[in-house]
């Protein structure tokens, strides 16, 4: 079973949406042939690579959610909590996040993606680092078990730049116009925020899928 997961480190649906899939995954029989892949979805392309306000802060802006931003943000924590996740959106502070997802891509060349989306996740939701900042997401993806050495030659050039830019063709052309969001198996676009029972559930009927397709059989 191919899982293909669209996410962006910026969003505190995906910090949830990735524990929650994370728990349906541990929750499969341990025979299950699963290949998980993170594919690169930027919410703001344009975004300055320099911090600027809150999360929280934006959140209120009368083009968002302006006065009903303290209940809002107040239920995303509320989620995130009983997920064992703290969401400090009066720390995090939106940047591009288009090097850290380039770094993502090198983490998955290297089989540390999973490590490493947990850990920018964390980074940026929980501790309100600068996502964008080079020596940050060193520090993260040496943290997450990658070679110093290529981290910093990633961030240095535009390695793994054309990966990003083919996940964001391939979401487009999959229908997938926000994150988080799952493609199994190459199937239609589904939301990732579902509750972890739920994906487990979604889940196991493809694995039953793949096991009863003509292609799969001895």
């Amino acid at each position: 079973m191919r899982i293909d997961s669209y996410l962006d480190v910026l969003c505190p649906w995906c910090f949830i949406g990735q524990r929650r899939l994370m728990t349906a995954l541990a929750g499969l029989p341990g025979s299950a042939q699963v290949e998980l892949r993170w594919r690169s979805f930027e919410l703001d392309p344009q975004r300055s690579r320099i911090p600027g306000r809150s999360a929280a802060a934006e959140m209120a802006d009368p083009d968002w959610w302006g006065s009903d931003a303290p209940a809002r943000i107040a239920r995303i924590r509320a989620l995130g909590a009983a997920e064992g996740l703290e969401l400090n959106l009066h720390l995090a502070r939106p940047v591009n996040t288009f090097d850290a997802h380039r770094l993502i891509q090198l983490a998955t060349a290297r089989g540390h993606a999973n490590e490493l989306v947990a850990s920018l996740l964390h980074a940026y939701h929980t501790e309100g680092r600068d996502v964008a900042d080079p020596q940050v997401l060193e520090s993260i993806g040496t943290a997450a078990g990658l070679p110093r050495a290529e981290v910093r030659a990633v961030l240095a050039g535009d390695a793994y730049g054309d990966a990003v830019r083919a996940d964001e063709r391939h979401a487009a052309e999959r229908g997938v116009t926000g994150v988080p969001t799952l493609v199994i198996d190459g199937g239609p676009p589904i939301p990732g925020i579902q509750p972890a029972t739920t994906l487990l559930a979604l889940l196991r009927d493809a694995l039953d899928h793949t096991a009863g397709s003509p292609t799969t059989r001895p």
